[in-house]
């Protein structure tokens, strides 16, 4: 079974039980737009609210998230198989996104003075610019929204949303939570529509920008369209992210990180630790420690708290996996555990590890979305590079090294993507910039940069 649009309706699915949760209608495209219009006249008097205000009531919406985090986290367990400890641990970085937006939003915002030739005075602002539309992904119900939203809303931006259509129950329930904590009516909306209402909401003359998180190919299809209405947009799309295992790096520390950063919200996260990438001198001794722990991950009901791998969201996206999975063994990579789908009910998958992963396999060249690890040797620490920025993604990676300052000029110097994570593993830090290069898209989320990708930097000279 798998979450679909079908028949003027949204059917969601428990992926650890299969069975179905709540039924949604889709809305009509004359309904689409007037929500659209209504979001547009909510921002109308949102714009000319002071940036102090704005975060007055962002600062609320996160103690708003702080206080129902029992509840939206086993929401979220049911639509998507989230464990209950990571929809938790989800819930506190929006609450910190809410906190550091509200803290520092009214200082990121706040008008710049410039000296010009001949003149008095140049200033700088950063105007709002109108209604921003969202489309998100179900892999992080909260944490997709409140990264956008949170942002743009701090702007002075108004906010539309079109969440993946297996998680409409945690778009709908942010919805009223925003509300519940003092943001008017209609700035923030929810449109439960399909994908083409969406292309028609994306060339309506109220949405001023289109925002993204999806793979490659959803970032290209709405890129042309928002494109084609001459709509800026921002893109965070998937990735192969590579953890590199250097020769002097502590092995006991990457095998633990590298378990963590592979298995995290099961696998199925765009900063997942992904390739590992292990120079020959340490290879034998990281790739026995990493396979013994892996092997030891039992799959369980992600609602009990001492679950480590729950299931995949949707039977569909399981089903491909394998497939990823057989074809790399097809074409010459080993299974050294895991790898067969199991007799149960539930779309799970094992945690897996795959070695000799070359070029020409899915696990070398695409980006495994579940709890499937590629394990790649390298000849040295220059090799490791070399293999870990030959990928046509660039979101997140990390190094391995007891020289941390030598790991960080490589990272600086030659690591060709968005995000490093030295000796560790993190998803995104509120006043750090997210995001990533080449086929993992472009534009910058947190850390201020997020305020300001839909913003007018309007120029104004004193004579």
């Amino acid at each position: 079974m798998k979450d679909a649009a079908t028949n003027g309706q949204i059917t969601t699915i428990n992926p650890a039980t299969e069975a179905p949760i709540t039924d949604y209608d889709l809305m009509t495209k004359d309904a689409a737009f007037d929500a659209v219009e209504k979001c547009h006249g909510a921002f109308l008097d949102w714009r000319h609210r002071s940036p102090g205000d704005r975060a007055g009531v962002i600062a609320k919406i996160g103690e708003a998230l702080r206080g129902s985090s029992d509840e939206f986290a086993k929401l979220m367990t049911e639509e998507t198989g989230k464990r209950i400890a990571d929809g938790k641990t989800e819930i506190e970085l929006c609450t910190a996104i809410c906190d550091w937006t509200a803290a520092n939003g009214p200082t990121e915002l706040a008008d710049e003075g410039r000296d010009v030739p001949n003149a008095k005075k140049g200033v700088i602002t950063y105007a709002p610019q109108g209604v921003i539309y969202g489309i998100q992904p179900w892999n992080f119900p909260a944490y997709q929204v409140v990264r956008y939203a949170i942002a743009n809303l701090m702007a002075g931006n108004g906010v539309l949303l079109k969440h993946a259509s297996n998680c409409t129950g945690s778009g709908l329930f942010l919805r009223d939570l925003f509300e519940k904590a003092g943001l008017p009516k209609d700035l923030f909306t929810v449109l439960v529509i399909d994908h083409d209402t969406s292309d028609d909401v994306i060339a309506h003359e109220r949405v001023r920008g289109v925002t993204l998180t999806g793979s490659a190919s959803s970032g290209s299809h709405v890129a042309a369209k928002a494109g084609a209405a001459l709509k800026k947009t921002v893109m965070e799309l998937g990735s192969n992210d590579a953890y590199l295992v250097l020769e002097d790096a502590d092995i006991e520390l990457a095998v633990k990180t590298c378990v963590i950063g592979r298995i995290y919200n099961n696998g199925q996260t765009c900063v997942n630790a992904k390739r590992f990438i292990v120079t020959e001198k340490v290879y034998d001794q990281f790739i026995e420690a990493y396979v013994e722990a892996m092997s030891k991950l039992p799959m369980g009901d992600p609602t009990d708290g001492d679950t480590k791998l729950g299931p995949m969201a949707r039977e569909d996206l399981r089903d491909d996996l394998h497939k990823q999975v057989q074809t790399s063994v097809g074409n010459g990579a080993t299974v050294r555990c895991g790898g067969e789908i199991p007799d149960r009910t539930g779309f799970y998958y094992p945690a897996t590890v795959l070695t000799e992963v070359e070029p020409g396999q899915p696990a070398y060249d695409e980006e495994l979305f579940g709890p499937v690890a590629s394990v790649i040797r390298a000849k040295d620490d220059e090799d490791a590079m070399r293999i870990a920025n030959d990928s046509r993604f660039g979101l997140g990676g990390g190094i391995f090294s007891k020289d941390s300052d030598r790991a960080l000029r490589l990272a600086r110097d030659h690591f060709d993507t968005g995000m490093v994570f030295i000796n560790g593993f993190n998803v995104a830090t509120p006043n750090m910039p997210f995001g990533g290069v080449k086929d993992s898209g472009y534009g910058r989320e947190h850390g201020g940069f997020g305020m300001k990708e839909f913003v007018n930097a309007k120029a104004m000279i004193v004579n």
